[in-house]
């Protein structure tokens, strides 16, 4: 069966739901406003130009996860989908999806977003399968440390060809959508590679190699 895969931040959503989350936190004064806005903005810059360090960062963005009971993450991680989120959906991105079901194709977002705040954005988007950066949790709580490969860069590919062993499956005639140069590795994997919304670099890429670039913002 087709897979049909999609990045979240800014391609599904009309955001970054990692950066609004920490931009949540400060809103909620859960974290200091002040450096804690700096460093965010900073991360989220260093990933646009192509130079985050994904541990240094998940380092940072996994550590308010640790010192709260799991209880009040999910008291938050509520308000945090109703404020932030929902005004990220797109008409054209459900659309999307609709089309790519009523194909009979196989719905995956693959996402370097951390699980704990992509998980019920994927439910929101009725997609089943979802890869994401995944917290290291023991003994019921997060421990501010990164379980296992972050799905960032050629981490995508690792992790989804982990997944396709998994479930016998395999990469012919799939789909994948994203927005972000930092994708091309597993763009260049799949058979039909679209750039949506797509940065400069990624848009360069995709116009001399012919992909399609369309965009979802309403």
């Amino acid at each position: 069966m087709t897979l049909a895969i999609f990045d979240l931040d800014n391609t599904l959503l009309a955001g970054d739901s990692d950066h609004a989350w920490n931009e949540f936190l400060v809103e909620e004064g859960i974290v200091d406003a002040e450096t804690y806005k700096h460093a965010n903005d900073q991360f989220y810059q260093d990933y646009i130009n192509g130079d985050l360090d994904i541990f240094r960062y998940l380092r940072f963005a996994l550590e308010p996860l640790s010192l709260h009971e799991p209880q009040v993450l999910e008291q938050w991680r509520v308000r945090f989908l109703d404020h932030k989120i929902r005004p990220m959906l797109q008409a054209k991105a459900t659309a999307l999806l609709e089309h790519h079901r009523k194909q009979g194709h196989t719905l995956m977002i693959i996402t370097a977003t951390n699980r704990f705040v992509t998980e019920p954005v994927a439910r929101v988007l009725d997609i089943e399968h979802l890869i994401a950066t995944n917290p290291e949790i023991v003994n019921g709580r997060y421990t501010g440390s990164v379980e296992g490969i972050p799905s960032f860069q050629d981490g995508k590919v690792t992790r989804l060809l982990e997944w396709l062993d998994e479930h016998q499956r395999t990469l012919e005639g799939a789909w994948f959508y994203s927005d972000s140069h930092n994708d091309l590795p597993l763009l260049k994997q799949v058979t039909h590679p679209v750039a949506v919304d797509p940065d400069p670099t990624l848009a360069a890429h995709a116009e001399k190699h012919g992909w399609d670039i369309i965009s979802l913002r309403d």
